[in-house]
């Protein structure tokens, strides 16, 4: 028998309450939130318990929503699969902007290592816990997460590049392609 959406949802809120909310099914995937002070707890419920055995963590990104109210402009998504049901599940826990830290998933899967370092590495996004935090792409020395929303998008020093090429043309430029 499938596990489904609705014996997931039930056990999460039994167990967590208002911890876990707004599930919605996006794309055959059970999407939902989780207050970041439960991430860890949760996360181990949902591998741990025998009916829901979501044994493998897929993937751990950020996301940067600047716009958002302080305590949710930064994002932490985990995606995890049950792989004996083949059913994923999607979820996401809000941070507060001045200080976005969440628990590390290294205890559970030690696949979240190099996950966690990533999303580090470009949003910023402290792991309490972590074996080892430290960038694994960018350079050490960088003091920017280039990631987030304030980061440019270019460097405006480049010389080796035709704006007229990207769609950025001023009038003047277009009477001289002419």
């Amino acid at each position: 028998m499938a596990l489904e959406t609705t014996v997931i949802q039930d056990k999460l809120t039994d167990k967590f309450g208002d911890k876990v909310a707004g599930f919605v099914q996006q794309h055959d995937i059970l999407s939902f939130e989780v207050d970041s002070n439960s991430m860890n707890d949760v996360m181990r419920f949902l591998k741990e318990d025998d009916t829901l055995r979501f044994n493998f963590l897929t993937d751990i990104c950020g996301v940067h929503y600047p716009d958002f109210e302080k305590d949710r402009q930064f994002a932490v998504v985990y995606h995890m699969h049950n792989w004996m049901d083949n059913v994923r599940i999607r979820f996401k826990c809000f941070l507060n902007g001045d200080k976005p830290e969440v628990d590390t998933a290294t205890n559970l899967f030690l696949g979240a290592n190099w996950q966690e370092r990533e999303t580090y590495d470009f949003y910023g996004i402290i792991f309490k816990g972590h074996p080892q935090l430290k960038r694994i792409l960018n350079m050490d020395e960088m003091e920017s997460f280039p990631m987030r929303k304030e980061f440019p998008m270019e460097d405006g020093g480049r010389t080796d590049k035709d704006d007229r090429f990207f769609g950025r043309t001023t009038d003047n430029a277009n009477n001289n392609l002419k």
